[in-house]
């Protein structure tokens, strides 16, 4: 067998023979069952927008998953930033306030969060000057 050719099969557990390009299409087929949790009729609205018209729903589906993924990286580190601020001002102001147990604290999403993780992903964000 050819080098290239060896390189290009693998054998899964069933002892068949596994193309490179056979993982991406499951993976594609499996995307017609799935909903993701941004609509498709949302994420078709943006990219009607932006000038894009997807042909198949598959390609909306992979990126409502994409902007999914890309959010919710967005909201954990946010939320990591909230936690070392309210460690930080929980350590400086050591009261019987804040000596709640860190699994009975609520965090809230606030643009003092929000920014720096933001800022992680290329976005800036400023207050308009009515609010400073």
């Amino acid at each position: 067998m050819n080098q290239m050719v060896k390189d290009e099969v693998q054998q899964n557990g069933d002892d068949q023979p596994l193309t490179v390009g056979q993982p991406l299409s499951e993976f594609l087929m499996q995307l017609e069952d799935y909903t993701p949790t941004i609509p498709d009729a949302v994420t078709a609205h943006y990219l009607n927008t932006a000038g894009f018209e997807p042909k198949d729903p598959r390609l909306l589906r992979l990126i409502s998953i994409a902007a999914q993924k890309f959010i919710s990286d967005i909201a954990n580190d946010a939320l990591q930033h909230c936690k070392m601020r309210s460690s930080n001002s929980s350590s400086s102001h050591n009261n019987s306030k804040n000596s709640k147990g860190t699994k009975d604290r609520r965090y809230c999403l606030t643009m003092e969060d929000l920014t720096p993780a933001l800022a992680e992903f290329g976005i800036t964000v400023k207050k308009p000057q009515y609010f400073v």
